[in-house]
């Protein structure tokens, strides 16, 4: 039992179902002591109902202490799943689906999560340059909301643009179920920011041999390091270009490497298509 499910017969039903619709959508859980799949639903739905925390109730009805209930809603097999808001049902399903399943049905109707304005406000102020603004932002949606995962990837990907590696490693380091292909996008730029070579001296060695492919290779993974993908990119792709074939096509290699890396962020995503149209034309 918690403050987000609860049991609810036709006597609550009122106060404990419709009157909080009217605020926060419910999910009614139709159920039996003797459904088989219904073992299996409503423990899953407990527990994501603590997850979400509060951005969907929970209210388990036993379809056979409470039949005008079932029957009110047109309940015929269970488990079955009906969704109020603001005192209309929005949505439903029947039988007990994969967890996956649920989390996208859950998440076309609930709540947005604590911090969401804030994740808004901390994009604005990244797009127009203000990253100590924005991880502050961050910093404050994650108190609000410790769980959200997209928030903290949020604040690893500013860090990193800070150059605080060392704390954006700290936080990649975490666990992230949601948000796994995210993570690993960003800790695979973190794995390229980290540490770096010289790049005026690489620069000016490359100056004295414009063939010397390793070194414009180790040029590349040195503007990396330093948040400059659009030069790493170039410097890449120069390679490419020159010698397809050079360490069994080391240039090709690492932009698809630089690909992976910026993928977990929406603003690399324009740099991304045009670097993708240009590795294509060049080896087609």
């Amino acid at each position: 039992m918690s403050q987000f499910s609860f049991d609810v017969s036709i006597e609550e039903f009122e106060a404990k179902v419709i009157e909080p619709s009217l605020q926060v959508p419910v999910v009614i859980d139709f159920w039996a002591p003797w459904c088989g799949p219904c073992k299996t639903l409503t423990p899953l739905l407990d527990k994501l109902a603590e997850e979400y925390g509060g951005r969907f109730l929970l209210a388990r009805v036993d379809a056979d202490r409470n039949p005008e209930l079932a029957q009110h809603f047109g309940v015929r097999s269970i488990p079955a799943v009906k969704v109020l808001f603001q005192g209309q049902l929005v949505d439903e399903f029947t039988g007990a689906l994969p967890e996956s399943q649920i989390r996208a049905f859950l998440d076309r109707f609930a709540l947005p999560p604590a911090g969401g304005n804030l994740r808004e406000e901390a994009a604005a102020l990244v797009a127009e340059g203000r990253l100590d603004e924005a991880l502050a932002r961050l910093v404050e949606a994650s108190h609000a909301a410790p769980d959200d995962e997209a928030v903290r990837l949020d604040a690893a990907d500013v860090l990193m643009q800070l150059g605080r590696n060392d704390e954006a490693g700290q936080l990649l380091a975490g666990e992230y179920t949601k948000e796994g292909d995210r993570a690993n996008a960003l800790r695979a730029r973190h794995a390229l920011t980290a540490g770096g070579a010289d790049t005026a001296a690489l620069e000016a060695k490359l100056t004295a041999n414009l063939d010397d492919h390793a070194t414009r290779l180790e040029l590349s993974r040195a503007y990396a390091a330093q948040s400059r993908f659009r030069e790493a990119l170039e410097a890449a792709l120069t390679v490419a270009v020159k010698d397809r074939f050079f360490e069994e096509g080391a240039g090709r290699k690492a932009m698809l490497q630089l690909f992976e890396a910026l993928g977990g962020s929406e603003q690399y995503d324009d740099l991304v298509r045009e670097f993708r149209r240009k590795l294509s034309a060049a080896l087609n």
